[in-house]
């Protein structure tokens, strides 16, 4: 398809033109990439190397961790290394891989936050049935699951990016690759392809989102019948789970429900759930979660006495 068009490569106009904003934008992102890989890397070290940290609950946090860690990694580099460019350019070739690529992890991330929910379901309201139900085969057929979907999902996006004509302009008004600015830059009617797209990623965003909300509604109504200790537990992980799920799908469902119009808040919008939310994920389940927080303990204790016996 790229052989038909007469652009091959695009300009990325980024955040902002201005040198010293450009500064700023490095400044930042790179200080939230850095954190995002020191916070999600420590927790996917954390569940790999703990024997205590081996129930699906953990087993869907790695995941996520690791969906963090990529989906992040799509984007933050290059924006990175794009703000200390006076023109920031990319190939029609690697602007298609960031298509794939930001919304393969991005619903791989979607679909780990259901099976979180389903996890804390059946903990919840079917605690004698649970080492059942979640079983290892399980949990392991659920995670391809997500991750076959999330293939299927990016496809399409990729299929429906190489189905645009481009002859030009080929200034892109944003800080990376998206099949919502190529449709700007398409020279033929993209009513149909923005309709897709709205069935597709804003449908996933808004019947996730929804069906996450009302799990969690259920899951709370249920703990009425718990104990004081067991209502304290499950609601403190359950709240940590909703704040993940508001951050993520808020943003998402903004961006990917409407029709191809932009809005002067859209890139801030992108920055909060593309680069914002990665960080603010392992934050959010360490400091609510005691195991996590003792596994990396442990795990800091073994890295200090592994460099000391070296020495």
């Amino acid at each position: 398809m790229q052989l038909n068009n007469n652009v091959t490569e695009f300009i990325l106009l980024g955040l902002t033109q201005d040198p010293f904003r450009k500064k700023i934008v490095f400044t930042v992102f790179l200080l939230f990439y850095m954190g995002t890989l020191l916070g999600n890397l420590l927790t996917v070290a954390a569940i790999k190397t703990s024997s205590d940290l081996r129930s699906p609950m953990y087993v869907f946090l790695f995941y996520l961790s690791l969906s963090d860690t990529c989906f992040s990694t799509s984007i933050a580099p290059r924006t990175i290394a794009d703000a200390l460019l006076k023109e920031a350019t990319i190939s029609f070739s690697e602007c298609i891989i960031q298509v794939f690529s930001f919304h393969f992890f991005g619903c791989l991330e979607i679909f780990i936050l259901i099976l979180m929910a389903i996890d804390r379901y059946v903990a919840i309201c079917k605690p004698l049935h649970y080492m059942t139900i979640m079983s290892h085969r399980v949990c392991s057929v659920l995670v391809a699951m997500a991750w076959v979907g999330s293939c299927v999902h990016s496809l399409v996006q990729v299929f429906l990016a190489l189905a645009l004509p481009f002859c030009g302009p080929n200034v892109i008004d944003h800080f990376f690759c998206d099949l919502q600015p190529l449709l700007k830059l398409a020279c033929t009617d993209t009513y149909v392809i923005n309709l897709l797209l709205v069935s597709n990623s804003g449908a996933i965003c808004t019947v996730s989102f929804f069906m996450l909300m009302f799990s969690y509604v259920i899951i709370l109504c249920s703990l009425r019948n718990h104990s004081a200790e067991g209502r304290r537990k499950a609601l403190s992980t359950c709240v940590s789970h909703i704040i993940v799920v508001i951050l993520f799908f808020g943003p998402c469902i903004f961006i990917y429900t409407r029709p191809a119009t932009t809005f002067p808040m859209d890139k801030m919008i992108s920055v909060f759930y593309s680069i914002g939310t990665p960080l603010l994920n392992p934050l959010i389940y360490t400091l609510r979660n005691t195991e996590v927080k003792n596994a990396m303990r442990k795990l800091w204790r073994k890295k200090v006495i592994s460099d000391r016996s070296m020495n």
